[in-house]
């Protein structure tokens, strides 16, 4: 992740989760909000609920939203907030590399962050 720093602290996904846009897919959220300075990153978090399923599968989850970001993250616009949740809705044995892949592609369109069609 190049161009991408993860968010670490509880006051910056608060302000993400509190003034960000929203929006959905099938399995996983999204909050996007543009940042105020010119910076030419973007600040990702993945947050994943403790009673949705033990440490190893929650940790699976985070590996398969960060490579599927990976994946986008040269298409995408730059100096965004973004933070990834999982919907506590949806079943975690789904958990595949290509639903989320489409779920992510369906929130970057409906939020006009690719430059680029892919």
């Amino acid at each position: 992740m190049k161009k991408t720093k993860m968010m670490k602290k509880n006051y910056e996904f608060r302000y993400v989760l509190s003034k960000g846009d929203y929006y959905t897919g099938k399995y996983i959220e999204a909050f996007i909000k543009k940042s105020n300075n010119k910076e030419k990153i973007n600040f990702l978090g993945i947050a994943i609920g403790v009673k949705l399923a033990k440490a190893v599968k929650r940790n699976h989850i985070k590996r398969i939203i960060r490579e599927n970001y990976q994946f986008y993250e040269n298409f995408i616009k730059e100096g965004y907030y973004i933070v990834f949740l999982w919907k506590k809705k949806a079943n975690i044995k789904d958990s595949t590399f290509q639903n989320i892949k489409e779920d992510m592609k369906t929130i970057f369109d409906k939020a006009k962050m690719i430059e680029e069609n892919i």
